[in-house]
């Protein structure tokens, strides 16, 4: 016979629920002896094959449940090492954006300052222009005005009206 253990016991449950009652035997009943006793070595062979693979099963499980948590907790690892580069990252990137914001305010308030510094120095570049002009042509004038009473008031004709007066 080739059956498994639990075939085995099948059959002889079978054959003693089968078997012939004894008369006033209190349960009691007939069977191949030498059928059962084959069945049973059959039985003895067989149970520490399928023992042995059962064990063998049970071990390859908890081999897989170890590999299966290892690589759990590896994943677990590598999760968690990423969300903390992230957030180094993030806090990287926040601390570049306010001191990106510190120097642009910084830049802008610098160029203001240059700016208000640039106008002043125009405006007073141009008042001092201005007033050199102004001195310029207060002594044109009195030059002109110098020559009219040296020419004896006559004037030229050809410079007249070149500078107006005031």
């Amino acid at each position: 016979m080739d059956n498994s253990v639990q075939e085995l016991l099948d059959i002889l449950y079978n054959m003693i629920q089968d078997a012939w009652g004894l008369p006033l035997g209190n349960e009691r009943c007939v069977i191949e002896r030498n059928k059962v006793l084959d069945i049973l070595d059959e039985v003895k062979a067989k149970l520490p094959a399928e023992l042995n693979e059962a064990k063998r099963l049970v071990a390859a499980r908890g081999e897989f449940v170890a590999n299966a948590k290892r690589e759990a907790e590896s994943m677990r690892k590598v999760a968690e090492e990423r969300a903390r580069q992230l957030v180094d990252e993030t806090e990287i990137v926040r601390a570049a954006k306010e001191k990106a914001n510190g120097i642009l305010s910084s830049a802008e308030s610098r160029a203001a300052e240059l700016r208000d510094v640039a106008n002043q120095y125009a405006d007073d570049t141009l008042m001092r222009t201005e007033e050199a002009i102004n001195d310029a042509l207060s002594e044109v004038r009195q030059a002109r005005s110098r020559f009219r009473s040296v020419s004896g008031g006559r004037s030229g004709g050809s410079m007249s009206g070149i500078v107006p007066e005031e």
